[in-house]
């Protein structure tokens, strides 16, 4: 049969999940799987994420690797914890460093772009302090994929094959045959949906991860092999600087927003921002929903707490403001005061006071809840893959500037402002759940409509995240997806908003949603249809 996995004429619609004993909810069915046996097989919430983490490096390859970073939120023994597993600039790289080869912007991609990774460790502190299962058990569905193969899925394919383009038109010369040699088919092309793929490097890796609980990649075998392409190609990147990273645990934040705590990792991620804006509208009475005038004002404080986080978010040893004054109510107050009901503005930082990506949430049914994140940051990242290991290395260099004025200033052992920011909600000190919207810099956007979807208008974790979306991207400049309501569109436009609608979903972020009761401790999920998205429960 002949049949095209891209091509949908109708409307199709999915419902709430519920279940008891566990879920597991991300943008990949086989990944969710993999959480989801680890929970059968005696795993917690946390060893499931893992599984389901070091999964989605292996079946969606598009969207993060084995070279990324991750963070998480994790609710356990009644208490939430924040982790930070992002890498820092090489100690090779500076400013002056990249000046002397000639360069005056901040590499997007390419080996000069690389970062530190932190997604192993991430895995394996998280299996060290919360886990019940090592590493060898919970990264073993993800060891089987990459070994025995997979069928490809359709929204993977369809980016694999546009990155697999873009890299073709790249006169990068031999550095990147290994992405090649590892991300296409015999026939130099990307998988297409259905084709069973494997890459046993990549499984070979993950088996060294495994089985030396992350040791192999900083401290290593791996690590050896990164150190050496790196030389080869004349970057930063050393294995001094692999074996000098750690991942952080750090206290979350967070700003009540009608009588519910949202929770965010701190900076250098731009979980801040989505705080500052829902700090703003805790002062105003918002419209009802799906009018103009709601929007209006999602978009307005979203402007402001963006214009703000750009000019103060970087690596919090750097950071020239303090997070309690960005969310404090005098400086929310002075963010509401450049609101105008009528029309759209041009924002600027404010007055402070005196003084690319995957998502996945799961839950047990003890109570375990973690809202993780991971990433390369663009597609497949710098476009670096290292020789016969499948590791793809992130791009996150590029979150820095070269304005050594501004404190997101490129320095070496400092961590870029950082996009990926898992999401957590609370009400009177008992866990609601996890939740997160990837893609980049629609992250916190993702995060104040779902959150707004869910807290404002009483919406279903489903339904909060079919809603249709919108992403602002500069100046008035807002686009949105095809299914945004036209008359709502040419309000926004008549009020001065620059309204781009867009053919398809693609940038407006893929998020997934876990709620729990605290009276009978069912869990009820949400799952985003703008990808390969799949909740698995028991």
């Amino acid at each position: 049969m002949n049949l095209d996995a891209m091509y949908y004429p109708y409307t199709s619609k999915r419902f709430a999940t519920f279940a008891k004993n566990g879920m597991v909810a991300t943008s990949q069915n086989l990944a969710a799987q993999a959480g989801l046996s680890i929970l059968q097989k005696g795993g917690n919430a946390i060893d499931a994420a893992i599984a389901t983490a070091a999964c989605l490096t292996v079946v969606e390859p598009t969207s993060n690797g084995i070279g990324g970073d991750n963070f998480a939120l994790i609710w356990t023994g009644g208490k939430l914890h924040g982790m930070n597993s992002s890498g820092f600039a090489p100690g090779l790289a500076s400013i002056e460093a990249l000046q002397e080869r000639g360069i005056t912007e901040m590499p997007s991609e390419g080996f000069l772009s690389v970062t530190v990774p932190g997604a192993p460790a991430g895995w394996a502190a998280l299996a060290k302090k919360f886990g019940r299962l090592p590493l060898i058990e919970t990264l073993a569905p993800a060891i089987r994929y990459a070994e025995e193969g997979f069928p490809v899925s359709p929204i993977v394919a369809k980016y694999w094959r546009n990155e697999i383009a873009y890299y073709r038109s790249k006169d990068w010369g031999e550095v990147l045959e290994p992405f090649f040699d590892t991300f296409t088919n015999s026939e130099g092309k990307a998988p297409v949906a259905g084709e069973y793929w494997r890459c046993p490097a990549q499984g070979a890796t993950l088996r060294l991860i495994a089985e030396t609980d992350g040791e192999a990649f900083y401290r290593g075998e791996l690590a050896e092999k990164i150190d050496a392409f790196s030389r080869k190609h004349n970057a930063f990147i050393r294995k001094e600087d692999l074996a000098a990273f750690a991942t952080e645990w750090v206290d979350p934040i967070s700003v009540n927003y009608r009588g519910y705590d949202v929770w965010e990792i701190p900076p250098n991620g731009q979980g801040l921002v989505a705080l500052m804006a829902l700090n703003t509208l805790n002062g105003m009475d918002i419209a009802a929903k799906d009018t103009a005038a709601a929007y209006h004002q999602q978009i307005e404080a979203l402007k402001l707490a963006f214009s703000d986080g750009k000019a103060y978010i970087s690596d919090p040893r750097f950071m020239q403001a303090k997070v309690a004054d960005l969310l404090s109510e005098e400086f929310a107050a002075g963010r509401r005061a450049q609101f105008n009901p009528a029309e759209a503005i041009l924002p600027q930082p404010g007055t402070l006071p005196s003084g690319g990506t995957v998502y996945l949430a799961a839950a047990d049914g003890e109570g375990n809840m973690i809202s993780m994140i991971q990433s390369n940051y663009r597609k497949f990242g710098s476009g670096i893959v290292v020789p016969g290991t499948g590791i793809s290395l992130q791009n996150r260099g590029a979150g820095f500037t070269m304005d050594e004025t501004h404190p997101n200033a490129l320095a070496p052992g400092k961590k870029p402002y950082h996009t990926i920011i898992p999401g957590f909600l609370t009400k009177d000190g008992e866990a609601v759940g996890p939740f997160g919207v990837m893609g980049g810099f629609m992250q916190p956007q993702g995060h104040l409509q779902v959150v707004m979807n869910t807290i404002d208008w009483h919406l279903n974790p489903q339904a909060a995240l079919d809603a249709p979306r919108w992403m602002w991207t500069e100046g008035r400049t807002v686009k949105v997806e095809p299914e945004f309501p036209k008359h709502i569109a040419e309000a926004l436009a008549r009020m001065g908003h620059d309204i781009v609608p867009s053919v398809d979903e693609n940038g407006f972020g893929r998020g997934q949603i876990i709620w729990r009761d605290p009276k009978t401790g069912v869990l009820m999920g949400g799952t985003d249809r703008r990808c390969d998205s799949q909740i698995a429960c028991y």
